[in-house]
């Protein structure tokens, strides 16, 4: 795989993920994911990786004492 479709899917990969790229672009990059595995890994590490933070930054948004409600509970069901 050219190097510099690499470069040019890393360029833009914040954009690809957060769903503000060009049409045309997210074609080629999917185009170009499709032959490049190494690059599938890494965008597919970088979705899982910023799902993980969405969910522990809505668990901590969670109230004190709900949190605390909760963790009770779980223990005593546990």
């Amino acid at each position: 795989m050219d190097r510099q479709d690499c470069q040019h899917l890393l360029a833009a990969l914040g954009e690809y993920i957060d769903g503000t790229l060009d049409e045309e672009l997210c074609r080629e990059i999917e185009k170009h994911m499709a032959e490049c595995e190494n690059c599938r890994v890494v965008v597919d590490t970088l979705r899982k990786t910023l799902y993980l933070y969405r969910v522990e930054a809505q668990e901590e948004s969670l109230p004190q004492e709900v949190r605390h409600r909760l963790l009770a509970r779980l223990e005593l069901e546990g």
